[in-house]
């Protein structure tokens, strides 16, 4: 009998695919960033004068361990330690004249390129999907922009803060009486590349089948709308339930967050079932015979009422007697977390769905976790396991070895500040 392959001996998903990452902030890196666990090559290529913009957010890393400022000159961004994982860093001036003739045999050397610039701008620098299907006519540009390559004119830049805003999600969270509440992960800079690594996905298929490549046009609004519109909040409010119900969800009563002694749960009865077991977890298994309480459209029609029972319930108890109180009654709930343990919980971190982040020169000097990669294969292996490049650190790799560049090319090119 074969013994089991070790997953570090897999394969990669996307072995044997090149893709050109010239993406900036959080939004683009994190579709490169999965791209290239799932075993991409990806050629990060920035601007010699200035990097991604995600090399100089706080905090940093560096020999003192984590800090809010950059105190040595080899302190590193975590953002940029998080997101420029797995992939390999060039410089290129894309407004140099010369430029573009390196960016055509890059181009004949890839399938994918991915980009989240302002709505034209590689356009008007005379490299966008135009020119590159010229030069390569099965090559997928993935472009990731605040409101699609077909946006009004004068929509402006797009943010996490500004898609949020637009999106309507910032009314779908909160009490009644808050102001606009801004989720606090920023969900339209993450929601947006996910749904981009879809599109390339599905687009290197296609082009496996025809040849030709295509342009996947992601709209971060578009993403993030799409999202909250998997609620019909605006026909729930017509038809009386409040658009924001502050730590509850009544259409689902009992559902949401509950206050316990010494912290929060999150508890989830939704089900007739669930919500007799609930009674019972709490000594009041009358309630299972009560009218209001028995079936789900009592439940919701009388849900303030029902909430009032439960946090008397969970507030007589410490956190994690409710759960345990809870979980023996069959009654899905959870202690409400902290950030900082939930990245540490030790079945996240073995199935490295979160994983350490570490200096480059120093190791692990500051406790500091990660995003990691939440798939699991049976066949194959996907990894965060390269470390974040410095700007430029793959040049004589990329140029010299990948297209051939002599080493007096380079040095000319590097010379006439193209690379």
């Amino acid at each position: 009998m074969d013994k089991p392959q070790k997953p570090d001996s897999f394969p990669r998903p996307l072995e044997g695919i090149t893709v050109l990452d010239m993406t900036v902030a959080l939004a683009g890196p994190f579709a490169t960033l999965l791209l290239g666990g799932l075993g991409a090559r990806v050629i990060k290529i920035e601007n010699p004068a200035a990097g991604d913009t995600c090399r100089n957010n706080a905090p940093y890393l560096g020999r003192n361990g984590a800090t809010l400022t950059r105190e040595h000159e080899d302190d590193i961004s975590i953002s940029a330690l998080n997101r420029l994982r797995n992939k390999l860093a060039i410089t290129l001036n894309l407004k140099s004249p010369e430029a573009r003739e390196v960016f055509a045999d890059l181009l004949k050397n890839a399938d994918v390129v991915v980009e989240n610039f302002s709505r034209g701008v590689l356009e008007r620098l005379g490299v966008g999907y135009s020119y590159g299907r010229e030069i390569n006519p099965r090559i997928i540009y993935c472009s990731i922009t605040g409101f699609g390559s077909a946006g009004d004119p004068g929509s402006g830049k797009a943010m996490d803060a500004i898609i949020q805003a637009l999106s309507g999600v910032m009314f779908a969270s909160g009490s009644p009486d808050d102001p606009p509440v801004r989720v606090g992960v920023p969900f339209a800079d993450l929601s947006a590349p996910l749904f981009g690594v879809i599109g390339v996905l599905a687009a290197l298929h296609q082009t496996r089948r025809t040849g030709v490549g295509q342009h996947v046009d992601i709209s971060m609004l578009g993403a993030m709308t799409t999202m909250v519109a998997c609620e019909s909040y605006d026909i729930l409010e017509r038809c009386g339930v409040p658009l924001r119900t502050g730590q509850t969800v009544p259409r689902l009563a009992p559902f949401g967050v509950y206050p316990t002694r010494d912290g929060f749960i999150a508890l989830c009865a939704p089900t007739d079932a669930f919500a007799r077991s609930l009674y019972a977890a709490m000594g009041r298994q009358e309630l299972a015979d009560d009218a209001r309480y028995a079936t789900r459209d009592g439940r919701v029609k009388h849900s303030d009422e029902l909430d009032e029972l439960v946090q008397g319930f969970t507030r007589s108890m410490t956190t994690a007697e409710a759960i345990a109180k809870l979980d023996s009654a069959g009654v899905p709930s959870a202690e409400v977390r902290h950030p900082d343990a939930a990245m540490r919980d030790p079945q996240v971190v073995a199935r490295r769905e979160t994983v350490p982040l570490v200096h480059p020169k120093y190791g692990d000097v500051g406790d500091v976790y990660g995003m990691g990669m939440p798939i699991r294969f049976s066949g194959a292996s996907a990894e965060f396991d390269r470390p974040a490049p410095e700007m430029g650190e793959h040049n004589e790799d990329i140029y010299g070895q990948v297209l051939g560049y002599s080493r007096e090319k380079i040095e000319a090119l590097r010379a006439r500040k193209v690379i």
